[in-house]
């Protein structure tokens, strides 16, 4: 399959269910889901010329706007069989997305979220990418507060019922560093190696905190 043609499924799939796409137009983006391969980092552009392959990873990044409110999530996914590398990196993105989700707790502090996520992925042997964060979301894409998937130093602000946030761990196999390539979107990994990407919407509780994008 092309990225396009994922694309055409997501964009199928929402739209159908009385949605909207949030990504589609959103700054001028021109698709509705990322499509984010290998060493993409996040914001890769759907495109007819992009095939998956055996041993790609593809991190899809999904919105969707329902009566005013937007959704955000992520995944990353192996295209057939993927190196063990590969397969780890997955795992602990997604380890660390659930790390940071079991500190979301009412009384906690966003710092908490970050620290959650770094400490997880650096004793793993990766890293976290700083240039691109989590944020709230509700009637907006991005709202305050922005959510860095490292420690700031600060406890930044307390969690409290009722904030819905959008959590999304971007780790990389190599360096932290990433580049934007001259498409002014998509975000690569400064060495090439491979990135990996999840996202949940989430909600702030009294007790445990919902998972708002579960499949």
């Amino acid at each position: 399959m092309s990225t396009a043609e994922l694309d055409a499924v997501a964009y199928s799939i929402i739209t159908k269910r009385g949605a909207k796409p949030s990504f589609k137009g959103y700054r001028g983006f021109p698709a509705s889901i990322c499509t984010s391969l290998n060493e993409q980092v996040v914001h890769g552009i759907p495109s007819p010329k992009v095939i998956l392959k055996e041993g790609d990873i593809i991190s899809i990044d999904v919105g969707a706007t329902y009566k005013g409110y937007i959704g955000d999530n992520a995944i990353t996914v192996p295209v057939g069989n993927i190196s063990e590398v590969a397969q780890r990196l997955i795992e602990t993105t997604q380890g660390s997305l659930m790390a940071a989700i079991a500190v979301a707790r009412a009384g906690n502090y966003l710092d908490d979220i970050s620290g959650a996520v770094q400490d997880y992925v650096e004793a793993r042997g990766f890293t976290v990418v700083r240039e691109y964060v989590g944020h709230g979301v509700g009637r907006q894409m991005h709202e305050e507060p922005s959510i860095p998937n490292y420690r700031q130093g600060k406890r930044g602000p307390q969690l409290k019922p009722g904030m819905t946030l959008a959590i999304e761990p971007m780790v990389n196999e190599g360096v932290a560093e990433t580049r934007t390539m001259r498409d002014k979107w998509t975000v690569v990994t400064k060495d090439g190696k491979l990135s990996a990407h999840f996202e949940h919407t989430i909600a702030i509780t009294e007790g445990e905190p919902e998972i708002l994008t579960l499949l």
